[in-house]
């Protein structure tokens, strides 16, 4: 029998023991240790591993100990008071809320000035303004500038998660706060520019800009030299083609060289020694010939259209393909070349300019000379047999001691 909510010690049945229990049940407010928000009220009863099996599943941790609100450390269940605070760890040490009355906003640094960023896992303390001032438009200016205004969540430790590799955002960081791009070896610079792009920290993704342009090794257009080259041909099979397109050759010495059927097109070899050298049917096709040496050089069906070669000497040059296959200098650029004593019969000549050039006792028998400038060119001794030079320009050209006649139909009408 009960009065006014209160058990009288004789009650049948057991009564009064089981009223006893009811008024000595405690309860308290768990807490994950260093975090004073989600709290979860608990019944405490049974044993501490009791207490701590609860915790975990009430709180999604593996507890592991207990803590009172002044980090002292809990090994009995019968220390535990009703209503009392405690702090539930994982294994680590006790990390002080840092309570002291303040109010709850103010302790999860929503008010305070510091706060604390778990991004992908790893945290980083800062300050609101280093994430604001310095770039005031950027994402992170946006996200913690007014409280709640991008609704930030938050782990159980109170910080801000943010879903981006921390090891790209710690250079953006450090720039925020003393405006310096430092990153440490082993980080890629394309990882942090993408991540100062999402970021919208302007001003840093041009420093980066520069630092990937800096970091790429530099183009190499030194020549190449006869003894890198010299490796080339020995490791090439003789039947193999092999491709020298547009390469820098500049004053290298490449004289003797067996360099048949190279395509030397477009290659840059001007001032080179190629004399003796044999480029039989070889490609020299708008090459840069340009002062080169191809004295007594094998050039019998080279191909040579469009080429540069002012100012070069071919003294001796053979031209000439028993095969019948004929070299063409189609459109080449011979101004001032010596080419005396050269044997270039059938060779093909046609719109190449020959301005100043020296070709004494060359043999142009049934070479193709139309539209060739020829202006102040010394043919001296040559022999022009059945030379097309329909369309040349012959003005200043010198045709002594010829040694066959001239016909007016093979020159201008």
């Amino acid at each position: 029998m009960s009065v006014s909510g209160r058990c009288l010690p004789g009650s049948a049945g057991g009564a009064g023991w089981g009223c006893r229990r009811r008024c000595s049940m405690r309860r308290v407010t768990l807490f994950v240790n260093g975090s004073p928000r989600n709290g979860k009220v608990v019944a405490v009863y049974g044993t501490l591993s009791d207490l701590l099996s609860v915790a975990s599943n009430k709180l999604g941790i593996k507890a592991t100990s207990v803590y009172n609100g002044k980090g002292g450390l809990i090994d009995d269940i019968a220390l535990i008071r009703d209503d009392d605070v405690l702090f539930v760890c994982e294994g680590e040490p006790f990390i002080d809320p840092q309570t002291d009355g303040r109010p709850q906003e103010e302790l999860t640094g929503s008010h305070t000035d510091w706060l604390t960023l778990n991004v992908g896992g790893r945290y980083f303390t800062t300050t609101r303004s280093t994430l604001v001032n310095k770039e005031p438009d950027s994402m992170l200016a946006h996200m913690f500038k007014d409280k709640d205004a991008w609704g930030n969540k938050q782990d159980h430790r109170g910080a801000f998660l943010i879903d981006r590799s921390p090891e790209y955002f710690e250079p953006i960081l450090n720039y925020l706060r003393h405006g310096q791009l430092i990153v440490n070896d082993g980080i890629n610079l394309l990882g942090v520019l993408e991540e100062a792009r999402f970021f919208g920290i302007d001003s840093l993704i041009e420093h980066l800009e520069i630092a990937i342009k800096n970091s790429q090794p530099a183009e190499d257009h030194s020549p190449i030299s006869r003894k890198e080259f010299v490796r080339f041909l020995l490791a090439t099979p003789t039947k193999s083609e092999l491709r020298c397109q547009g390469l820098n050759f500049s004053g290298a010495d490449l004289s003797r060289l067996d360099l048949r059927y190279i395509n030397f097109k477009m290659a840059n070899l001007s001032r080179c020694n190629l004399a003796h050298a044999n480029l039989c049917c070889a490609n020299l096709e708008r090459a840069d010939l340009s002062g080169s040496v191809l004295d007594c050089a094998n050039l019998q069906g080279v191909k040579m259209l469009c080429s540069n070669a002012e100012g070069a000497s071919l003294k001796g040059c053979n031209f000439e393909d028993p095969s019948g296959l004929k070299a063409n200098l189609e459109g080449a650029n011979l101004k001032g070349v010596d080419m005396e004593g050269s044997q270039m019969t059938g060779i093909n000549l046609r719109v190449a300019t020959l301005k100043n050039a020296k070709l004494k006792n060359c043999n142009l028998r049934g070479a193709t000379l139309a539209g060739t400038d020829l202006e102040n060119c010394d043919l001296s001794g040559c022999d022009l047999q059945e030379a097309n030079l329909r369309g040349s320009n012959v003005k200043g050209a010198i045709f002594e001691e010829m040694l066959t006649p001239l016909h007016m139909s093979q020159s201008v009408r």
